[in-house]
């Protein structure tokens, strides 16, 4: 068997770390899809698999050979489709990571919308809330919220997000509304369960940056369960701005120490390839970037 047939072969438990499922995918016996990954192991001198009564699961070299195998065989496939005239059509597999929140109250519309413009593209989505490897992750397309660290990703601004304080009419009537950071000491704070009990938000004026430390009145296991116990009432919260404009637009929050607020950062849709992006990661792409530079959430500056 060659080595492209071994790739596939160990390519096809991507999906799912099953031996027996592999082999179901891939219309083989499951002998033959074992037998392919023992040779793949003897001749790169290393495990990929480890095997348990439980089933298996990649190893770390095992995973970034899954990564590799992921890339070129897309790449082998993107030459056929090209050879046969089908480069025109977007299809295949798509692996996207996105946001949390940002997906809850941004993507959700657009991906649905995504999905019927484009049928013959399957999309895999992530939901996470930092900046990955997507070579190692074998990730398409990510939309990433501020600045990215050096690297050779594509990237292309869609918009930007503010860290916002905001409170309930109901609560700013009753306690008054801050007119500084200091300010903010005096009031009931709510934070998440990563503060361990206390908020450190940063600020600056003009032009000067600035920490607030106090002790949060309630701490939440979600950003979503602070701004919920914000809009009824609790006390002050803050967070990036993306999740807030429904709440703006409807009056059950309102924005404080707005000329205190922090530099905006962008959001970007970024993806690995140029040239070389495939049919379906350039309409994912440009999709994505005609719906968000579109949406509310990404104007903060105008809610």
């Amino acid at each position: 068997m060659d080595r492209y047939h071994e790739m596939l072969m160990f390519e096809a438990l991507s999906e799912r770390p099953s031996l027996a499922a592999a082999a179901r995918r891939l219309n083989v016996s499951g002998p033959t899809v074992v037998r392919a990954v023992t040779r793949l192991e003897a001749r790169l001198g290393v495990p990929l698999l480890q095997r348990s009564t439980q089933g298996v699961v990649l190893t770390k070299a095992g995973a970034a050979f899954m990564a590799d195998s992921s890339r070129i065989l897309r790449e082998v496939e993107m030459a056929e489709a090209s050879a046969k005239g089908l480069h025109v059509q977007a299809q295949g597999n798509l692996t996207v990571l996105l946001p949390l929140l940002f997906s809850r109250y941004v993507m959700t519309s657009l991906l649905a919308g995504y999905m019927d413009a484009y049928p013959q593209v399957k999309v895999f989505t992530h939901y996470d809330d930092r900046f990955p490897n997507m070579n190692e992750e074998g990730i398409d397309v990510a939309v990433l919220v501020g600045h990215l660290p050096n690297s050779s990703l594509v990237a292309r601004q869609v918009g930007h997000v503010r860290s916002i304080v905001c409170g309930s009419p109901g609560y700013l009537e009753a306690h008054g509304e801050p007119a500084i950071p200091e300010d903010l000491k005096r009031h009931k704070l709510i934070g998440t369960q990563a503060s361990r009990g206390s908020v450190h938000w940063d600020f600056q004026d003009q032009g000067q940056h600035n920490s607030i430390k106090a002790r949060s009145r309630l701490s939440c296991a979600t950003v979503q369960a602070a701004i919920d116990a914000t809009a009824h009432g609790a006390g002050l919260t803050r967070c990036l701005s993306y999740p807030l404009y429904e709440y703006f637009n409807s009056g059950r929050l309102q924005r404080i120490l707005q000329p205190f607020e922090l530099p905006a950062l962008p959001i970007q849709v970024v993806y690995r390839e140029r040239r070389k992006a495939s049919m379906r990661v350039r309409s994912f792409v440009d999709f994505m970037v005609e719906g968000l530079r579109e949406h509310p959430a990404m104007r903060p500056d105008a809610l």
